[in-house]
């Protein structure tokens, strides 16, 4: 009685493996068919042939192991900075330190702790790691198809992408408002070109066709970047250069960053609703780690702007909701799922990172909003 039941399984199961080895025979025929083509020919072919082959093989092993490998990656890499401990605001003298002769020393005033932080996000990013988006395999793609849509070796740039993108928007603060007096001052030249090299295009390798010729690749540039933020610094803490922490920078600081965070959380929203595929979306991983990275890289930054600015907000009292800003960067960062699902906000077997990253984006914009509101922004 059973027989027949029976039958039909072992019929689909049959059709099931005769499916899967067409599939394995149509992959594997051109591999097949280049062996034996390789066969064929003269030693003087088929050496080139096997450089390459090797070449290849060790580009894609450094490639592979490059996107894999997150040297120095710590959501709690702030402490580092020991940022607590500084006793005056950027750009403030500090009181006069006598010598053994027991004459006055040099006049000295802090350094910028956003600066300091902005440096050490881009050393992250191109010197402890290498610079993803510009590495030739990366731009070559997958079999021509660009890494971003696939679901793998990708999430490392898009992090850092996303580290990079906090560290744009500093630069270009820097330059129009923190580093100079009320704006009317002139541009300090090492700001200046900072945000110069840090706009610079993300996916540049030595070589490129538009315009067609050698390059410059990205990294030189951004790492030229962290000469002028350190040149600052150093001038700053010679007294020869300004940060102006005042309030009216810092509603204007606040502001940008939370209408930065607000793009992001549009962009999530939107894959959210109508690209909610589960774990079969391969643009949710990107689109997680850039959001991922840009919190990474705003969380450092303002934590260092509570110290640049911690007079503003001991007088305004924002020390509390300040603090609670930054535990809200905190529980964003503890997100790391190992897969990423872009599901349906109510599935219940492939979950919505995306739209639980939104949700904590949106919670630390609102506490800068209302960061920006107790300052006096409007």
């Amino acid at each position: 009685m059973l027989n027949p039941i029976v039958a039909f399984f072992e019929r689909i199961f049959r059709a099931i493996g005769h499916g899967l080895g067409l599939a394995a025979a149509g992959l594997l025929w051109p591999f097949l068919a280049a062996h034996g083509w390789y066969r064929r020919r003269a030693w003087t072919i088929q050496l080139p042939i096997a450089a390459f082959v090797a070449l290849l093989v060790v580009l894609y092993a450094y490639f592979i192991w490059q996107t894999q490998s997150w040297r120095d990656f710590d959501p709690n890499y702030v402490d580092r900075f020991k940022l607590g401990e500084r006793q005056a605001v950027a750009g403030q003298e500090l009181p006069p330190a006598a010598n053994a002769a027991g004459a006055a020393a040099p006049k000295t005033c802090q350094t910028s702790a956003v600066v300091d932080v902005t440096s050490d996000l881009i050393d992250f990013n191109v010197n402890r790691n290498a610079w993803i988006s510009s590495m030739l395999l990366y731009k070559v793609g997958f079999f021509g198809m660009d890494w971003d849509r696939t679901p793998f070796l990708d999430n490392k740039a898009a992090f850092q992408r996303g580290v990079n993108q906090a560290i744009r928007r500093t630069s270009v603060e820097l330059v129009d408002a923190l580093g100079r007096v009320r704006g009317t001052s002139g541009i300090n030249a090492d700001l200046q070109n900072a945000r110069g090299n840090l706009q610079f295009d993300e996916s540049s390798w030595y070589f490129g066709l538009n315009p067609f010729g050698p390059k410059t690749p990205t990294p030189a540039y951004y790492r030229a970047a962290i000469r002028s933020l350190a040149k600052f610094n150093t001038d700053l803490s010679l007294c020869n250069a300004t940060f102006d922490s005042r309030a009216d920078n810092l509603i204007e600081f606040v502001d940008r960053i939370a209408n930065d965070l607000g793009s992001t959380s549009d962009i999530l929203a939107e894959r959210s609703e109508k690209h909610n595929f589960g774990w079969f979306d391969t643009r949710a991983d990107d689109r997680f780690w850039f959001a991922y990275g840009q919190l990474y890289g705003y969380y450092g930054i303002l934590s260092a702007a509570g110290a640049d600015f911690s007079r503003v907000i001991a007088e305004r009292n924002l020390g509390t909701l300040w603090a609670d800003t930054m535990r809200q960067f905190q529980a964003a960062l503890r997100i790391r799922p190992f897969i990423i699902s872009n599901g349906r906000e109510d599935g219940w077997i492939m979950p919505s990172h995306l739209a639980t990253m939104g949700f904590y984006i949106l919670r630390v914009r609102s506490n800068l909003v209302e960061t920006r509101v107790v300052l006096g922004g409007r």
